[in-house]
């Protein structure tokens, strides 16, 4: 006690120099001007004894709610408690306090009521409960959780007139000249009280000894009978009807780590919240509006956030997996390393959101706006893609495996280092995609758009192009064997280096292609259409070429097979730079 009052004397000494200094003549000397900070000079007295009547006030009110916190959880007397005594999260039978439950409610209307609990408050509270030995935190939270639970079914604000919590602190506030309404008291008190349960609750769940004693369900416990708990949207609902954002404003920022398993959040106004850590598993956010949320580590396994504002979003390192976000809006969002696998993103607004080393693995994003969006090194194994805006988006080095991207959009994406493995491309627009060093074996580009995209160094094997155009498309020293491209448009294309062994080639496109280099061994190119192609250092041998067109070709230092089949073969009188051998061969001298 001695200590106390001597912090106490010592903020009123401080305050009465502050009033001195008030009385002190306006002047100073040019050396006093010289040394004060700019803007600190005692010209202005009256702040600086503002602030010293508000920090007196404010350190005094702190005071008396430390010993009121350590003074709730004292048993009465000749009664003793101690954290290991048995592993119940309740009290035991005939189990009583010093301070009776009426008297501790109407403490906490008149310690809570006026006014938002500041951060550093709640830190030194919380550090008291840590390294103090008076405050025992799973009686405390067993108290203001009764408190809070009576508080959420109104029972202090609907009491008789005599008994109303609410009222008899506004009007001991209304003496001391201080305005303040009576849902003002109560929604300050019943939201500081939250506060404190949730700095409780993640204190506890950090220490084995009191996990099982201290765990808060801010929305009730979800239960079998009642799958969603729709007490804090209503605790949201409440708070807001003073001030839209008002829940959030105050009680936002100690949302994290909380436990809101199956709550109900639909329409809520959430914006800026903090909830990290938190687990929302199987919670319903639907139509929410959590612009700017902190959800980085959080669980939303299973959650329903179909049609929330998720816009600016921090999920880096959240649990999707089986989550509900159709048509959410995630703009610019961040989803780095976040778990999406089997997540429903049908239509979802995903543009320019970070989404690398992220896991949607059999994710649906049909039609869903990926545009511009960043998903670098990430799973997109077995995706639904169908009809998505990919345009512009960064896809280097994702697994795209089995995925479905028909008629997807990518124009403009880069797929360099992707893996496209049995992926459906088909009719997609690929117009100036980088598919440079991409895998795609077994990929099927049937109908693909493909003009001035990039496959130089790509793997094709076993690829399928039916109707395709890839006119002018860079495809030098791609891996194109077994793959099929009948009928393919590969005019002024650049195959230079290209493998294209035992390729089904039947009446493919080549004119003017650049084929410098290829392998074209053992390929079907019956019907190919060879004219004005740069042949020169190819290997042809075993290739079949019945019906072909090498008219204007240029053959120079080609390679072919010992029992070469060439019947059939046209256009050979204007081929170029054909090799003396082959002419002998073929009786063209």
């Amino acid at each position: 006690m001695s200590t106390y009052l001597s912090q106490v004397w010592q903020l009123l000494r401080n305050y009465v120099r502050d009033i001195r200094l008030e009385e002190m003549p306006k002047t100073t000397s040019v050396k006093t001007e010289a040394v004060l900070p700019l803007g600190k000079s005692i010209k202005e007295p009256y702040k600086s004894v503002k602030f010293a009547q508000d920090n007196l006030q404010e350190d005094l009110w702190s005071q008396r709610l430390q010993e009121s916190l350590e003074k709730w959880t004292i048993p009465k007397s000749g009664l003793t408690y101690k954290i290991g005594d048995g592993a119940s999260d309740t009290l035991p039978s005939g189990f009583c306090f010093r301070v009776c439950d009426r008297q501790m409610h109407e403490e906490i209307y008149d310690l809570l009521g006026n006014g938002a609990l500041k951060p550093e408050i709640v830190n030194q509270l919380m550090e008291l409960v840590v390294t103090g030995q008076k405050i025992r935190p799973e009686l405390l939270f067993w108290r203001l959780e009764d408190f809070y639970h009576r508080w959420c079914q109104g029972e202090f604000i609907d009491g008789t007139p005599d008994d109303n919590l609410p009222q008899k602190t506004m009007l001991k506030l209304a003496a001391q000249n201080i305005a303040i309404g009576l849902r003002q008291v109560d929604i300050y008190t019943g939201l500081n009280v939250l506060i404190l349960l949730l700095e409780l609750h993640r204190y506890a769940q950090e220490r084995d000894q009191l996990k099982q004693k201290i765990t808060f369900y801010p929305s009730a416990q979800p239960d079998t009978d009642n799958f969603f708990t729709s007490q804090l949207l209503r605790i949201i609902n409440y708070s807001d009807a003073l001030e839209i954002g008002n829940f959030s404003s105050i009680v936002g920022q100690f949302l994290k780590g909380g436990n809101f398993k199956g709550a109900y959040l639909g329409d809520a106004n959430l914006t800026g919240a903090d909830f990290r850590g938190a687990n929302l598993s199987g919670a319903n956010l639907g139509d929410a509006n959590l612009t700017g949320v902190n959800f980085s580590g959080a669980n939303l396994s299973g959650a329903n956030l179909g049609d929330a504002n998720l816009s600016g979003a921090n999920l880096s390192g959240a649990n999707l997996s089986g989550a509900d976000l159709g048509s959410t809006n995630l703009s610019g969002a961040n989803l780095n390393c976040a778990n999406l696998s089997r997540a429903d993103l049908n239509r979802a607004d995903l543009s320019s959101t970070n989404l690398n080393r992220a896991d949607l693995n059999r994710a649906d994003l049909n039609r869903s706006d990926l545009s511009s969006a960043n998903f670098s090194h990430a799973d997109l194994s077995n995706a639904i893609l169908f009809g998505a805006n990919l345009s512009e988006a960064n896809l280097r080095s994702a697994n795209l495996n089995h995925a479905d991207l028909c008629r997807a959009d990518l124009s403009g994406a880069d797929l360099s280092h992707a893996i496209l493995n049995g992926t459906n491309l088909s009719d997609t627009i690929l117009f100036s995609t980088n598919l440079s060093d991409a895998i795609l074996i077994a990929a099927d580009l049937s109908y693909a758009k493909l003009n001035g995209a990039k496959l130089n160094d790509a793997r094709l094997n076993g690829a399928m192009f039916l109707g395709a155009d890839l006119s002018g498309v860079d495809l030098s020293r791609v891996i194109l064997n077994e793959a099929d491209l009948s009928g393919v448009i590969l005019s002024e294309a650049d195959l230079s280096g290209a493998d294209l062994t035992d390729a089904i080639l039947f009446g493919t496109d080549f004119s003017y292609a650049n084929l410098n280099s290829a392998n074209l061994s053992g390929s079907n190119l019956s019907g190919a259409i060879l004219n004005g192609a740069d042949l020169s250092h190819s290997n042809l041998s075993y290739a079949i070429l019945g019906g072909a067109d090498l008219s204007d070709a240029n053959m120079e230092e080609m390679t072919w097979g010992k029992k070469q089949q060439w019947e059939g073969v046209r256009g050979l009188e204007t081929a170029v730079n054909v090799p003396e051998a082959l002419k002998e061969e073929l009786g063209l001298n």
